[in-house]
Protein backbone atom coordinates (compact mmCIF):
# COMPACT_ATOMS: atom_id res chain seq x y z
CA UNK A 1 0.00 0.00 0.00
CA UNK A 2 1.00 3.56 -0.67
CA UNK A 3 0.43 6.39 1.47
CA UNK A 4 -0.40 10.14 0.54
CA UNK A 5 -0.45 13.85 2.42
CA UNK A 6 -2.89 15.77 1.16
CA UNK A 7 -4.03 19.72 1.64
CA UNK A 8 -6.48 21.58 0.19
CA UNK A 9 -5.23 24.89 1.67
CA UNK A 10 -7.99 25.89 3.33
CA UNK A 11 -7.14 29.17 4.71
CA UNK A 12 -9.82 29.66 8.02
CA UNK A 13 -8.67 29.99 12.31
CA UNK A 14 -7.36 27.38 13.56
CA UNK A 15 -10.54 25.12 15.25
CA UNK A 16 -8.96 25.60 18.49
CA UNK A 17 -7.04 28.56 18.92
CA UNK A 18 -9.74 30.52 16.75
CA UNK A 19 -5.77 32.70 15.05
CA UNK A 20 -5.91 33.14 11.29
CA UNK A 21 -2.34 32.64 9.98
CA UNK A 22 -1.43 35.30 7.32
CA UNK A 23 -1.26 34.18 3.63
CA UNK A 24 1.99 34.02 3.33
CA UNK A 25 2.59 31.62 6.27
CA UNK A 26 -0.30 29.43 5.34
CA UNK A 27 1.84 29.10 2.25
CA UNK A 28 4.83 28.03 4.44
CA UNK A 29 3.37 25.41 6.13
CA UNK A 30 2.34 24.04 2.74
CA UNK A 31 5.52 23.37 2.52
CA UNK A 32 7.01 22.57 5.39
CA UNK A 33 4.61 19.84 5.43
CA UNK A 34 6.05 18.87 2.33
CA UNK A 35 9.13 18.43 3.05
CA UNK A 36 8.55 16.75 6.24
CA UNK A 37 6.11 13.87 4.40
CA UNK A 38 9.24 13.29 2.36
CA UNK A 39 11.43 13.32 5.24
CA UNK A 40 9.13 10.44 6.89
CA UNK A 41 8.59 8.28 3.98
CA UNK A 42 5.85 9.35 2.85
CA UNK A 43 5.14 7.96 -0.93
CA UNK A 44 3.12 11.11 -2.34
CA UNK A 45 2.53 14.71 -1.33
CA UNK A 46 -1.07 15.82 -3.17
CA UNK A 47 -2.10 19.93 -3.55
CA UNK A 48 -5.92 20.22 -4.17
CA UNK A 49 -7.48 23.12 -6.15
CA UNK A 50 -10.25 25.32 -5.30
CA UNK A 51 -11.35 28.62 -6.04
CA UNK A 52 -13.49 29.77 -3.52
CA UNK A 53 -13.69 30.78 0.29
CA UNK A 54 -11.81 29.54 2.53
CA UNK A 55 -9.38 27.79 0.22
CA UNK A 56 -6.39 29.53 -1.28
CA UNK A 57 -5.08 27.01 -4.07
CA UNK A 58 -6.06 28.21 -6.57
CA UNK A 59 -2.96 27.56 -8.20
CA UNK A 60 -1.77 23.84 -7.65
CA UNK A 61 0.76 23.95 -10.94
CA UNK A 62 3.06 26.82 -8.82
CA UNK A 63 2.72 25.50 -5.49
CA UNK A 64 3.95 21.97 -6.60
CA UNK A 65 6.92 23.33 -8.57
CA UNK A 66 8.29 25.20 -5.60
CA UNK A 67 7.68 21.71 -3.43
CA UNK A 68 9.26 19.93 -6.84
CA UNK A 69 12.53 22.29 -6.08
CA UNK A 70 12.98 21.24 -2.69
CA UNK A 71 12.16 17.59 -2.69
CA UNK A 72 14.09 14.80 -4.80
CA UNK A 73 12.01 11.41 -4.04
CA UNK A 74 8.03 11.63 -3.09
CA UNK A 75 5.80 11.57 -6.25
CA UNK A 76 3.27 15.51 -6.60
CA UNK A 77 -0.37 14.87 -6.99
CA UNK A 78 -2.99 16.83 -7.72
CA UNK A 79 -6.22 16.81 -5.61
CA UNK A 80 -7.93 17.51 -7.52
CA UNK A 81 -7.09 19.44 -11.12
CA UNK A 82 -11.04 20.63 -11.15
CA UNK A 83 -10.64 20.31 -15.67
CA UNK A 84 -14.24 21.46 -15.79
CA UNK A 85 -13.06 25.11 -15.27
CA UNK A 86 -10.01 25.30 -17.00
CA UNK A 87 -8.98 25.23 -20.42
CA UNK A 88 -7.41 21.60 -21.17
CA UNK A 89 -4.75 23.26 -23.44
CA UNK A 90 -3.38 25.69 -20.94
CA UNK A 91 -3.79 23.11 -17.90
CA UNK A 92 -1.53 20.85 -20.02
CA UNK A 93 1.01 22.95 -20.47
CA UNK A 94 1.48 23.96 -16.83
CA UNK A 95 1.64 20.68 -15.91
CA UNK A 96 3.83 18.91 -19.00
CA UNK A 97 6.25 21.57 -17.46
CA UNK A 98 5.83 20.53 -13.94
CA UNK A 99 6.66 17.40 -14.85
CA UNK A 100 9.67 18.05 -16.01
CA UNK A 101 10.56 20.35 -13.47
CA UNK A 102 10.00 17.61 -11.20
CA UNK A 103 11.86 14.75 -12.29
CA UNK A 104 8.77 12.80 -14.04
CA UNK A 105 7.29 12.81 -10.42
CA UNK A 106 3.67 14.03 -11.35
CA UNK A 107 0.49 11.95 -10.96
CA UNK A 108 -3.11 13.96 -11.46
CA UNK A 109 -6.49 13.79 -10.11
CA UNK A 110 -8.86 15.20 -11.91
CA UNK A 111 -12.38 16.02 -11.47
CA UNK A 112 -15.18 18.19 -12.44
CA UNK A 113 -15.04 20.28 -8.70
CA UNK A 114 -17.59 21.13 -6.40
CA UNK A 115 -18.27 24.73 -5.22
CA UNK A 116 -20.96 26.99 -6.69
CA UNK A 117 -18.86 30.15 -6.34
CA UNK A 118 -16.14 28.46 -8.09
CA UNK A 119 -18.20 27.87 -10.65
CA UNK A 120 -19.60 31.36 -11.23
CA UNK A 121 -16.39 32.35 -11.63
CA UNK A 122 -15.71 30.26 -14.21
CA UNK A 123 -19.29 30.53 -15.88
CA UNK A 124 -19.68 27.13 -15.78
CA UNK A 125 -23.28 25.93 -14.81
CA UNK A 126 -24.64 22.79 -13.14
CA UNK A 127 -26.12 21.56 -16.76
CA UNK A 128 -22.87 21.41 -18.22
CA UNK A 129 -20.16 20.68 -15.78
CA UNK A 130 -19.98 16.90 -16.00
CA UNK A 131 -19.88 17.57 -20.13
CA UNK A 132 -17.24 20.23 -19.74
CA UNK A 133 -15.17 17.99 -17.38
CA UNK A 134 -15.41 14.68 -20.04
CA UNK A 135 -14.52 17.14 -22.47
CA UNK A 136 -11.68 18.66 -21.44
CA UNK A 137 -10.34 15.12 -19.91
CA UNK A 138 -10.82 13.54 -24.01
CA UNK A 139 -8.71 16.73 -25.47
CA UNK A 140 -6.21 16.95 -22.81
CA UNK A 141 -5.63 12.83 -23.59
CA UNK A 142 -5.33 13.59 -26.84
CA UNK A 143 -2.84 16.12 -26.01
CA UNK A 144 -0.68 14.16 -23.91
CA UNK A 145 -0.09 11.49 -27.13
CA UNK A 146 -0.36 13.02 -30.01
CA UNK A 147 1.61 15.65 -31.62
CA UNK A 148 -0.38 17.26 -33.51
CA UNK A 149 -4.17 17.56 -32.53
CA UNK A 150 -7.11 18.87 -34.66
CA UNK A 151 -10.66 18.56 -32.66
CA UNK A 152 -14.05 20.86 -32.78
CA UNK A 153 -14.80 21.26 -28.65
CA UNK A 154 -17.82 22.94 -28.04
CA UNK A 155 -16.23 24.50 -24.64
CA UNK A 156 -13.50 26.27 -26.19
CA UNK A 157 -12.03 27.39 -29.60
CA UNK A 158 -11.08 25.07 -32.38
CA UNK A 159 -7.50 23.10 -32.52
CA UNK A 160 -6.40 22.24 -36.13
CA UNK A 161 -2.84 20.24 -36.38
CA UNK A 162 -2.17 22.12 -33.10
CA UNK A 163 1.53 21.28 -31.61
CA UNK A 164 1.16 21.71 -27.44
CA UNK A 165 4.57 22.14 -26.04
CA UNK A 166 6.08 20.96 -24.11
CA UNK A 167 6.07 16.91 -24.53
CA UNK A 168 5.95 15.50 -20.72
CA UNK A 169 8.69 13.51 -19.54
CA UNK A 170 6.85 10.58 -18.34
CA UNK A 171 4.69 9.01 -21.44
CA UNK A 172 1.97 9.30 -20.89
CA UNK A 173 1.21 10.81 -17.07
CA UNK A 174 -0.43 9.14 -14.96
CA UNK A 175 -4.33 10.44 -14.33
CA UNK A 176 -6.72 9.76 -11.42
CA UNK A 177 -10.09 10.06 -11.29
CA UNK A 178 -11.43 11.77 -7.85
CA UNK A 179 -14.90 10.62 -7.27
CA UNK A 180 -17.27 11.48 -4.33
CA UNK A 181 -20.91 11.36 -5.19
CA UNK A 182 -21.46 10.63 -8.93
CA UNK A 183 -21.35 8.16 -11.33
CA UNK A 184 -19.93 9.98 -14.30
CA UNK A 185 -16.85 10.65 -12.91
CA UNK A 186 -16.57 6.54 -12.29
CA UNK A 187 -17.56 5.96 -15.34
CA UNK A 188 -14.82 8.07 -16.95
CA UNK A 189 -12.42 6.40 -15.30
CA UNK A 190 -13.19 3.05 -16.06
CA UNK A 191 -13.66 3.88 -19.94
CA UNK A 192 -10.01 4.99 -20.32
CA UNK A 193 -8.43 2.41 -17.97
CA UNK A 194 -7.62 5.47 -15.99
CA UNK A 195 -7.31 4.49 -11.66
CA UNK A 196 -10.12 5.96 -9.21
CA UNK A 197 -9.73 8.00 -6.19
CA UNK A 198 -12.60 7.74 -3.94
CA UNK A 199 -12.83 10.90 -1.86
CA UNK A 200 -14.42 8.82 1.34
CA UNK A 201 -14.16 12.11 3.57
CA UNK A 202 -17.73 13.36 3.96
CA UNK A 203 -20.06 10.85 4.34
CA UNK A 204 -19.79 6.71 6.05
CA UNK A 205 -18.58 3.92 3.97
CA UNK A 206 -21.73 3.16 1.97
CA UNK A 207 -21.89 5.62 -1.10
CA UNK A 208 -18.48 5.48 -1.57
CA UNK A 209 -18.31 1.40 -1.68
CA UNK A 210 -21.19 1.82 -4.21
CA UNK A 211 -19.02 3.92 -6.36
CA UNK A 212 -15.98 1.93 -6.20
CA UNK A 213 -18.06 -1.17 -6.96
CA UNK A 214 -19.90 0.55 -9.72
CA UNK A 215 -16.07 1.17 -11.32
CA UNK A 216 -14.91 -2.07 -11.13
CA UNK A 217 -18.24 -3.11 -13.15
CA UNK A 218 -17.68 -0.69 -15.67
CA UNK A 219 -13.91 -1.52 -15.77
CA UNK A 220 -14.57 -4.94 -16.62
CA UNK A 221 -17.56 -3.36 -19.12
CA UNK A 222 -15.04 -1.43 -21.23
CA UNK A 223 -13.04 -4.96 -21.52
CA UNK A 224 -9.74 -4.21 -19.18
CA UNK A 225 -8.49 -6.88 -16.68
CA UNK A 226 -9.85 -6.79 -13.63
CA UNK A 227 -6.35 -7.11 -11.92
CA UNK A 228 -5.15 -3.75 -12.92
CA UNK A 229 -8.54 -1.67 -11.50
CA UNK A 230 -6.62 0.50 -8.68
CA UNK A 231 -8.61 2.78 -6.29
CA UNK A 232 -7.37 4.97 -3.53
CA UNK A 233 -9.24 6.41 -0.89
CA UNK A 234 -9.39 9.22 1.21
CA UNK A 235 -9.54 9.46 5.04
CA UNK A 236 -11.71 12.08 7.02
CA UNK A 237 -9.04 12.87 10.03
CA UNK A 238 -6.22 11.33 10.92
CA UNK A 239 -4.57 11.12 14.75
CA UNK A 240 -2.60 8.19 16.64
CA UNK A 241 -1.39 8.07 19.70
CA UNK A 242 -0.46 4.76 22.15
CA UNK A 243 -3.35 4.68 22.79
CA UNK A 244 -7.25 5.37 22.16
CA UNK A 245 -8.24 7.13 24.69
CA UNK A 246 -5.17 9.38 24.04
CA UNK A 247 -5.94 9.93 20.49
CA UNK A 248 -9.40 10.75 20.75
CA UNK A 249 -9.07 13.41 24.02
CA UNK A 250 -6.22 14.91 21.75
CA UNK A 251 -8.37 15.08 18.96
CA UNK A 252 -12.11 16.34 20.63
CA UNK A 253 -11.02 20.46 20.64
CA UNK A 254 -9.85 19.80 16.59
CA UNK A 255 -13.95 17.82 16.06
CA UNK A 256 -15.49 20.28 17.93
CA UNK A 257 -13.59 23.71 16.93
CA UNK A 258 -14.41 21.99 13.00
CA UNK A 259 -18.07 21.58 13.93
CA UNK A 260 -18.47 24.67 14.99
CA UNK A 261 -16.62 26.06 11.83
CA UNK A 262 -19.39 24.08 9.50
CA UNK A 263 -21.90 25.42 11.57
CA UNK A 264 -21.12 29.02 11.14
CA UNK A 265 -21.43 27.98 7.59
CA UNK A 266 -24.59 27.02 7.86
CA UNK A 267 -23.81 23.50 7.21
CA UNK A 268 -25.74 20.46 8.87
CA UNK A 269 -22.82 18.33 9.94
CA UNK A 270 -22.50 14.83 8.92
CA UNK A 271 -21.10 13.62 12.33
CA UNK A 272 -22.90 15.11 15.09
CA UNK A 273 -20.36 14.01 17.75
CA UNK A 274 -16.80 12.72 17.50
CA UNK A 275 -17.63 9.40 19.07
CA UNK A 276 -20.08 8.93 16.34
CA UNK A 277 -17.16 10.34 13.68
CA UNK A 278 -14.47 7.93 14.68
CA UNK A 279 -16.86 5.17 14.42
CA UNK A 280 -18.42 5.78 11.79
CA UNK A 281 -16.46 7.85 9.33
CA UNK A 282 -13.31 7.44 7.51
CA UNK A 283 -11.14 9.25 10.30
CA UNK A 284 -8.38 7.50 11.43
CA UNK A 285 -8.33 8.41 15.19
CA UNK A 286 -6.91 6.18 17.83
CA UNK A 287 -4.22 3.68 18.46
CA UNK A 288 -2.30 1.81 15.70
CA UNK A 289 -3.93 -0.85 16.45
CA UNK A 290 -6.91 0.13 15.92
CA UNK A 291 -6.02 1.91 12.84
CA UNK A 292 -5.06 -0.87 10.92
CA UNK A 293 -7.77 -2.65 11.76
CA UNK A 294 -10.10 -0.02 10.38
CA UNK A 295 -7.83 0.49 7.19
CA UNK A 296 -8.33 -3.17 6.80
CA UNK A 297 -12.15 -3.26 7.21
CA UNK A 298 -12.10 -0.24 4.56
CA UNK A 299 -10.03 -2.17 2.28
CA UNK A 300 -12.53 -5.13 2.26
CA UNK A 301 -15.10 -2.71 0.63
CA UNK A 302 -13.07 -0.58 -1.59
CA UNK A 303 -10.01 -3.11 -2.20
CA UNK A 304 -8.23 0.05 -2.61
CA UNK A 305 -4.43 0.25 -2.79
CA UNK A 306 -3.52 4.16 -1.72
CA UNK A 307 -4.48 5.56 1.19
CA UNK A 308 -4.24 9.66 1.85
CA UNK A 309 -3.91 11.52 5.89
CA UNK A 310 -4.68 14.93 6.05
CA UNK A 311 -1.28 17.00 5.79
CA UNK A 312 -1.89 19.91 8.05
CA UNK A 313 -1.92 19.65 11.63
CA UNK A 314 -5.55 21.62 11.28
CA UNK A 315 -5.80 22.06 15.26
CA UNK A 316 -3.08 19.56 16.46
CA UNK A 317 -0.26 21.59 17.47
CA UNK A 318 3.21 20.94 15.57
CA UNK A 319 4.84 18.75 17.84
CA UNK A 320 1.51 16.17 18.39
CA UNK A 321 0.80 16.56 14.35
CA UNK A 322 4.52 15.20 13.47
CA UNK A 323 4.88 12.81 16.60
CA UNK A 324 1.11 11.09 15.05
CA UNK A 325 2.84 11.81 11.77
CA UNK A 326 5.99 9.88 13.27
CA UNK A 327 3.82 6.65 14.32
CA UNK A 328 1.87 6.02 11.54
CA UNK A 329 5.09 5.78 9.34
CA UNK A 330 7.00 3.76 12.29
CA UNK A 331 4.16 1.47 13.65
CA UNK A 332 1.27 1.78 11.28
CA UNK A 333 2.49 2.06 7.67
CA UNK A 334 4.77 -0.66 7.72
CA UNK A 335 2.20 -3.37 8.54
CA UNK A 336 -0.50 -2.09 5.77
CA UNK A 337 2.77 -2.05 3.32
CA UNK A 338 3.12 -5.53 4.42
CA UNK A 339 -0.58 -6.94 4.24
CA UNK A 340 -1.72 -4.69 1.41
CA UNK A 341 -0.56 -4.68 -2.00
CA UNK A 342 0.56 -1.87 -3.76
CA UNK A 343 -0.69 -0.51 -7.21
CA UNK A 344 0.87 -2.46 -10.06
CA UNK A 345 2.20 0.14 -11.01
CA UNK A 346 5.98 1.84 -11.04
CA UNK A 347 6.04 4.71 -8.28
CA UNK A 348 9.49 5.51 -8.69
CA UNK A 349 10.50 9.25 -10.73
CA UNK A 350 11.10 8.65 -14.24
CA UNK A 351 14.66 10.73 -14.25
CA UNK A 352 16.74 11.56 -11.59
CA UNK A 353 15.90 14.80 -9.72
CA UNK A 354 17.90 17.84 -11.75
CA UNK A 355 20.49 19.36 -10.10
CA UNK A 356 21.25 23.02 -10.74
CA UNK A 357 24.75 24.23 -11.44
CA UNK A 358 24.50 27.32 -9.07
CA UNK A 359 27.42 29.97 -9.48
CA UNK A 360 29.92 29.83 -6.00
CA UNK A 361 29.53 32.84 -4.65
CA UNK A 362 32.59 34.49 -3.01
CA UNK A 363 33.18 34.82 0.51
CA UNK A 364 33.34 38.48 1.70
CA UNK A 365 36.05 40.26 2.28
CA UNK A 366 36.76 40.71 6.19
CA UNK A 367 36.41 44.32 7.59
CA UNK A 368 37.45 46.16 10.43
CA UNK A 369 35.40 46.53 13.07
Amino acid sequence: MKFLAITLIVHAPDPVTGIRKSTSERFREVIDNALLAEELGFDGFGVGERHERPFISSSPPVVLSHIAALTSRIRLFTAVTTLSLLDPVRAYEDYATLDHLSAGRLDLIIGKGNGTAQRELFHVTPEDQWDRNAESYELFRRIWRQDKVSASPRYRPELTDAEVWPRPLQQPIRVWHGSATSRESVDLAARYGDPLFSANVTHPIEPYAELVRHYRERWEHYGHDPARAVVGAGTAGYHAARTSQEAVAAYRPVFEGQLAFQKSLGLEPVFATLEDFVARSSALIGSPEQIVDKVHRYHERFGHSVLHLQADAGGLTPARHRASLELFQSEIAPVLRREIPDPPFPWTPVAAAPQLDLPSVPAPAPTDR
